[in-house]
């Protein structure tokens, strides 16, 4: 159901577009090149804006608001993280915005499938996305994608991120990074890593680790959050990286046991454990960020108003505090910078899948 700010009658939901097909998946890396600025530059210059904005951009009901809803297609699977995130949000955003607010997934191929809509969608603002990682991981890893990851989208702001961690079931003999890089070298190939799906940013996340730590673990794909954890739990695969806020609860009970979170400095929900690279991975750092975005070539106005619009609806407490018992570390990077991040952790994520000779099976 759309979520309708106080005044405004239930909107005509939006036929979408055919489908695109599913690429064909491959091993190399997409070309691109780093920007001048760092992830952490990007974000955290992001992050200031937003804090001491008061005197900035204005919330966007401010203006005249639209006639017609706002569509947000979601390339991702209901019950995500970025699905959580974006309708935890959605009551504020109308409200910011002053109008109505539908959200509509579209999971398939990693993303693409919905993807493809957003960026064949008008170029006015009543149509946008929410992506995360995979966005700028399918180039690298697809071939054949109906678009330009980059050239064919416009990002409004890194909404916000969230930390993983790498945990293990109890069985493993290991207490942190050291300890299990001791006995994976030790038993080469006996070990193994669950992820969420080929080429998924945990997918990225575990192979980036084994390849950083030089490891001969192998890769055993799910369809999904919920069957990973199941199996981790249950013991049918040793190792992954997921989401820190959903583990934390298992990882307390002990359940799972949290060998290292994946962000470069500690996680206050996990205090007691230990960055990945400050046990021998220095440099190691991921998070899962999400994003919204509209089509390429929407005007700056609309686009300025969209901007304004996610940062008005995280002003209220509802939508703030909802974000961040999700685990979010709340962000909203401007439209420039966002652009940029994009681009430089597309070059990277070029790398890390180059570097690890990550393929989809």
């Amino acid at each position: 159901m759309p979520i309708l700010p106080p005044t405004l009658a239930a909107p005509h939901r939006h036929r979408s577009d055919a489908d695109a097909g599913a690429p064909t998946a491959h091993a190399g890396p997409a070309a691109g090149s780093a920007t001048a600025l760092t992830r952490r530059a990007v974000l955290t210059l992001g992050a200031a804006a937003f804090a001491t904005a008061g005197n900035g951009l204005r919330p966007a009901r401010a203006q005249s608001p639209p006639d017609r809803p706002l569509r947000i297609i979601l390339p991702l699977s209901a019950g995500s993280g970025a699905d959580g995130a974006i309708r935890a949000v959605s009551t504020s955003l109308a409200k910011a915005l002053g109008q109505p607010v539908m959200i509509e997934n579209l999971p398939g191929a990693g993303g693409i499938t919905g993807t493809a809509q957003i960026v064949r969608a008008p170029k006015d603002g009543s149509v946008i996305g929410v992506v995360s990682n995979n966005h700028v991981v399918n180039p690298s890893v697809y071939k054949n994608i109906p678009f330009d990851s980059l050239a064919d989208i416009a990002p409004i702001t890194i909404l916000g991120a969230t930390p993983f961690v790498l945990v293990a079931n109890p069985a493993v003999p290991a207490a942190n990074v050291r300890e299990l890089i001791a006995y994976a070298k030790a038993k080469p190939g006996v070990l193994n890593y669950g992820s969420s799906g080929n080429g998924t940013i945990l997918h990225l996340g575990a192979a980036m680790f084994a390849d950083q730590a030089k490891l001969d673990i192998q890769h055993v794909p799910y369809k999904g959050m919920g069957p990973l954890m199941n199996d981790v739990l249950g013991g049918q695969v040793q190792l992954a990286v997921v989401a820190a806020a959903p583990a934390a609860p298992h990882i307390q009970s002990g359940a799972l046991r949290a060998l290292g979170v994946t962000t470069a400095a500690r996680v206050p929900t996990l205090p007691g454990v230990p960055t990945i690279a400050e046990q021998g991975l220095p440099g190691f750092e991921l998070d899962g960020w999400i994003a919204p975005v509209a089509p390429a070539g929407i005007p700056k106005a609309e686009l300025a108003r969209l901007y304004a619009g996610f940062k008005a609806a995280m002003e209220m407490p509802e939508a703030r505090n909802a974000l961040i018992a999700q685990g979010y570390e709340i962000k909203l990077t401007p439209p420039d910078q966002a652009a940029a991040f994009f681009r430089s952790e597309a070059a990277r994520m070029a790398q890390v899948v180059k570097s690890a000779h990550l393929t989809i099976d």
